[in-house]
């Protein structure tokens, strides 16, 4: 008797005849292969050998796409055996497939997951290449190795504060050359303010007196010791931050160019620029446009309309990785000097706060990136007055209103050449108050 007919499948469109939907876990996957509406579960180890016998399993069933959750870092041996194995396969954000509450298996999630993706109702998450996979994780472990050297940094602070040492209220920046070198002779029980004051720097040179009276402390003999043990760790780390970013250059010497160009953008350096590449990479085309770059990047206001109401539109998730290091550029830019972004963060902070004003900047340094990328093209900022020149009517009409407010009456007349530009400002205060105003 032939098998009736679905109304899923008179309803719904089937793209994939032959797929698969996975649910992974750190030591087990449970497999849905669908097969024209015929599903078969298998059970699998994550272990290399049973990964390759699942492997083999899909190819001998001709699998057009396989879909599994972003669970982790759980997918990612998963995803390296498929790709090797030349399988088919997306990623998915386990957002975006939750089934129903309280009918939750592992065998029903693959079985969702299936029919999900038989129908074409799966949106694929942006998977990068497997080099750009490996570089992640060494910018990563380079992140994780200068934070690593700032807590200890920061230990070391509080050791010399117990030690009755002030040094961090003469030299403003931690972790220089003569805080460091003060920090080694202490560390092998060079105690008198007068040597360790000649260790002195650049401008510390001329705070001397200073710098020996903050070092004049009580130094016991447990504190040496941990700094001697802190400053070996912080040496330590420092060799492995070098390694690690030679390792770095390396493998993006051949983007050297691109890593030239977005470093004119003001607040991004060497290692932004290399974060930044490394997480959206070379290739703009993975990307419809710059508004889904944002989107991606969690640098962009969320949606969230309901009853012809606007709600909170607060930020998603996005790449944390990308999201922090735009925000830290963002930061460096706002305090530049006459230049397009911090006249920008300036105007949104005073409307929106600081914090939203980062972000905002942090969404256009992301948009900027994304045509430099795309089209090659070099940086030119459109300078601290882009604002005023765009809205000149405006500006000079808000500021003829702010002069009359105060009881001024403002005549403007247009700029002659090679004469300056000029208001004749009259009515009170009369004589001495009265003034020429020049109008841009």
């Amino acid at each position: 008797m032939a098998r009736k007919k679905r109304k899923t499948d008179e309803v719904v469109e089937v793209v994939y005849g032959r797929c698969c939907g996975m649910d992974i876990h750190k030591d087990g996957i449970v497999a849905c292969l669908n097969i024209d509406g015929k599903r078969e579960v298998r059970e699998y180890t994550t272990m290399t050998d049973d990964l390759l016998l699942l492997a083999n399993w899909l190819k001998s069933s001709n699998v057009e796409m396989v879909a599994m959750e972003s669970t982790g870092s759980y997918w990612k041996p998963i995803f390296n055996i498929l790709e090797c194995e030349d399988v088919p396969a997306m990623l998915v954000n386990a957002q975006h497939v939750k089934t129903l509450s309280g009918t939750k298996t592992d065998r029903r999630d693959a079985k969702w997951l299936s029919g999900l993706l038989r129908h074409g109702l799966l949106k694929p998450s942006f998977v990068p290449t497997r080099n750009m996979r490996e570089l992640r994780e060494l910018i990563k472990y380079r992140i994780s190795l200068t934070e690593e050297s700032t807590r200890v940094l920061n230990r070391m602070e509080k050791v010399l504060q117990g030690a009755n040492i002030k040094l961090s209220s003469v030299i403003s920046k931690t972790g220089t050359k003569t805080e460091l070198s003060i920090i080694k002779a202490l560390s092998e029980g060079i105690y008198d303010p007068r040597i360790l004051s000649e260790m002195a720097r650049g401008t510390l040179k001329n705070k001397k007196a200073e710098l020996a009276r903050s070092l004049n402390g009580l130094m016991g003999e447990h504190q040496k010791t941990l700094l001697k043990s802190m400053h070996n760790h912080l040496e330590r780390l420092n060799e492995e931050i070098a390694s690690i970013e030679s390792e770095i250059d390396k493998r993006m010497e051949k983007d050297n160019e691109v890593l030239e160009r977005l470093e004119e953008i003001p607040g991004v350096g060497k290692t932004t620029a290399q974060v930044i590449l490394a997480e959206i990479g070379t290739d703009m085309e993975q990307f419809p446009n710059e508004k889904n770059l944002a989107s991606w990047a969690g640098v962009c206001p969320g949606q969230n309309d309901s009853a012809g109401k606007r709600k909170s539109g607060r930020t998603r998730k996005g790449n944390s990785t990308l999201k922090k290091t735009l925000v830290q550029c963002a930061n460096s830019a706002s305090r530049a000097k006459d230049s397009y972004l911090s006249t920008q963060y300036k105007r949104i902070a005073a409307r929106r706060g600081r914090k939203r004003a980062n972000v905002a900047l942090a969404h256009t340094i992301l948009v900027i990136c994304y045509f430099m990328i795309r089209d090659g093209a070099s940086y030119t900022d459109l300078g601290g007055d882009y604002f005023d020149k765009r809205n000149k009517t405006n500006l000079v009409h808000r500021s003829i209103k702010r002069l009359e407010s105060l009881g001024y009456d403002v005549v403007i007349r247009e700029k002659v050449a090679d004469a300056p530009a000029h208001a004749t400002v009259m009515g009170k205060p009369p004589d001495k108050s009265a003034k020429t105003v020049g109008v841009a």
